[in-house]
């Protein structure tokens, strides 16, 4: 088991609530991705600290795999995986300010190109450094954030021909709904796209090498849009990106995030529990407190509703959910200080778990959120998910 150094504090001691992330299930995410969408590469995204994975330890086991390309949301990102040693492509899917550019050349990212300003930029910026820029254009085919409109395309696309320090190695857009049932506004995204492609072939010049489109809903559902790599996010971390997505690739969680009981005590019924004083027992009743809360991660929103795993058995969380701190009513059962505590994950022993959808439910909203909710404050432990 490979812990985050900076994790642990100065007696050697680690926090008790940590998260668990299985490097043996990423693995094979991430085959099951590359075989299905062969013979497409595979990007793995990573922004947001790898979905609440760990941004460098993550990327460092993807190059291990030989992931293809890696995708951050930032500049920082970015540099981080550099300073880290990770000398894999990384792009950068953001967009980005004129005044960055040259952070980029100098970690040899690579630029997103969203408009004909940002190109300029771009090419200005690396003619002062007498280098090569290495961009992906953004075509935006109905996500309107970033990107030039399809229907205007065409003038980056010629403005790109005159710019001599860029090298153009890709094009791409982002699907908004390719993990709905109904694929017809993904079909039609997919269609502007080609729309744009087919400017190459009308000037009788080469596509660029990657051409990438499908995220985790295209991935599972539009294999027409895969072209020459796909972006793997969410369902590379084992959690399918909607409850209405095809799931035509299986793949695990790859994280768990565990705590243990700190405190055990006995409430006298009428007697509220936390801030606010929102739940109180009719009776007399068993409650232990877990070192878990909303500063990290864990959601207020899911107070009176959460439910968590304690010796095999799901528990409800009562009162409000602290900054450090839940509690938890176990009934007249029996729990003990140290015992496990599953926040999200399997119990090892019985096999009772809470999902990313559980927990998104709970705190009405969505599993995305659940994973990139997780604070940088609580530990990550790199391990199998066999334990060793």
């Amino acid at each position: 088991m490979h812990i985050n150094q900076s994790t642990i504090s100065e007696n050697g001691a680690v926090r008790p609530t940590n998260v668990e992330v299985y490097l043996d299930r990423l693995t094979e995410n991430f085959r099951a991705i590359e075989r299905a969408v062969a013979p497409s590469r595979v990007m793995a995204i990573l922004k947001a600290n790898a979905y609440g994975h760990g941004l460098v330890p993550v990327a460092q086991h993807m190059v291990t795999l030989g992931v293809a390309y890696l995708g951050v949301a930032f500049l920082e990102e970015g540099i981080l995986l550099r300073e880290a040693g990770i000398k894999a492509p990384v792009l950068v899917l953001g967009g980005i300010i004129g005044n960055q550019v040259p952070l980029f050349l100098q970690h040899d990212l690579t630029l997103t190109a969203s408009s004909i300003e940002k190109l300029q930029q771009i090419n200005q910026a690396a003619q002062q450094l007498g280098v090569k820029a290495k961009v992906h254009l953004k075509i935006d085919t109905g996500m309107e954030r970033i990107g030039v409109h399809y229907y205007s395309a065409h003038t980056l696309l010629e403005t790109v021909l005159q710019c001599n320090s860029v090298e153009v190695e890709g094009i791409y857009s982002h699907f908004a709904n390719a993990d709905a049932a109904d694929l017809s506004s993904a079909k039609l995204q997919l269609e502007r796209f080609n729309q744009v492609l087919a400017f190459y072939e009308q000037r009788g010049l080469s596509q660029p090498s990657l051409r990438h489109m499908a995220n985790s809903g295209a991935i599972l559902q539009l294999p027409e849009s895969h072209f020459d790599m796909v972006r793997a996010g969410i369902m590379l971390y084992g959690v399918y990106p909607s409850n209405e997505v095809r799931q035509t690739i299986q793949v695990q969680p790859a994280l768990a995030w565990k705590s243990r009981v700190v405190y055990f005590k006995v409430v006298q019924p009428n007697h509220p529990v936390s801030y606010g004083s929102t739940w109180q027992s009719d009776k007399m009743t068993r409650v232990v407190t877990i070192p878990v809360g909303y500063g990290d991660g864990y959601f207020r929103t899911a107070s009176g509703r959460a439910e968590v795993i304690i010796r095999g058995k799901r528990y409800p969380v009562v009162g409000r959910i602290c900054m450090d701190q839940l509690m938890v009513n176990i009934g007249w059962e029996t729990a003990y200080n140290n015992d496990e505590v599953v926040l999200l994950g399997e119990d090892g022993e019985t096999g009772a778990a809470i999902s990313c959808e559980d927990i998104a439910e709970w705190a009405g909203t969505i599993p995305y959120e659940v994973l990139t909710n997780i604070n940088t404050r609580v530990p990550r432990l790199y391990c199998s998910s066999s334990g060793e």
